[in-house]
């Protein structure tokens, strides 16, 4: 309009005007899949069969990957006034201690946790053998008479629906354990619901309140020592196997282990499939209920 003005004088116009700075606010949910609520209650509808059948049911994922070191955590704790617990000023990678991976396995029925720590890459072949640790160390105890697993997972990360290295690692579980694995995945955008994210890591997320993770020790013993108020127990190890990255699964392989041992069950087979320990085995049977799509 002509004058020159400073800018503390356009933010006191634009307060005059009605207008604050402000941040932007996460509450737009965009477009929801079409079949959300009916995966759900199909995972929902399988998750109350496998426990009403004495069988295991586990739901896991990645947590965010972490920086060992002394840097700073979020959170705060009691210390003595006026002293806060001194941390590095730069976040930059300890290249001796570098970043963990902690891969959770949430027991749903038995309200128990086990964590296998990584040093190394996220892969499916990382979150595969994060499975078999669990069912070695305490799976098969809890669950000694079980012939089959449920597995509730993201449909992104290392246990995607579409991450074929995934398949292909379970169904070498499968066969190894004696095990039918069956998957249901929650549909995309939904992470939030899955049990181990509000279970499991939340409440290791509150143990590790500003309490920097200085070494692989503190990370598992802070982790093991990870209780709630609902009788929740955790178990940590470390995990300092080196997994290749870029592992390709060709077409003819995914056809090979899908003429075997891969079952897409007949509602939402990208998101619903079996893995069964025996590749000459036929095709899993399903109530009727589980098949309808509501």
């Amino acid at each position: 309009m002509g004058p020159r003005v400073s800018a503390r004088t356009v933010a006191k116009l634009l307060k005059l005007a009605g207008y604050s700075l402000q941040g932007n606010s996460k509450t737009i949910e965009g477009t929801q899949y079409r079949d959300r609520d009916a995966q759900f209650n199909y995972l929902n509808t399988h998750v109350e069969r496998f426990q009403a059948d004495g069988d295991p049911v586990i739901s896991v994922d990645t947590k965010k990957r972490e920086l060992v070191g002394n840097y700073k955590a979020a959170g705060r704790q009691w210390e003595p006034a006026g002293s806060p617990r001194t941390v590095q000023v730069h976040d930059f990678v300890d290249k001796q201690l570098g970043k963990v991976a902690p891969y959770g396995v949430y027991d749903i029925g038995a309200n128990t946790g086990w964590v296998n720590v990584g040093t190394d890459a996220d892969t499916g072949q990382f979150a595969v053998e994060s499975i078999r640790r669990w069912w070695s160390a305490m799976g098969a105890i809890s669950y000694p008479e079980s012939a089959k697993l449920l597995i509730t997972a993201d449909s992104g990360g290392s246990n995607g629906s579409r991450v074929r290295l995934w398949k292909t690692e379970l169904a070498a579980l499968a066969a190894e354990v004696g095990l039918d694995i069956t998957v249901c995945h929650l549909p995309p955008g939904t992470s939030k619901w899955n049990k181990v994210e509000h279970r499991l890591f939340s409440a290791i997320s509150r143990n590790w309140r500003a309490r920097p993770l200085e070494s692989h020790e503190v990370v598992i013993e802070t982790i093991r020592a990870t209780t709630t108020s609902t009788g929740l127990t955790v178990n940590a190890v470390l995990d300092t196997t080196t997994y290749d990255r870029g592992i390709k699964i060709t077409d003819k392989q995914i056809a090979a282990l899908e003429a075997t041992q891969l079952h897409r069950h007949e509602f939402h087979g990208d998101w619903n499939y079996t893995l069964t320990a025996d590749h000459t085995a036929t095709r899993p049977t399903e109530p009727t209920q589980l098949l309808r799509a509501s």
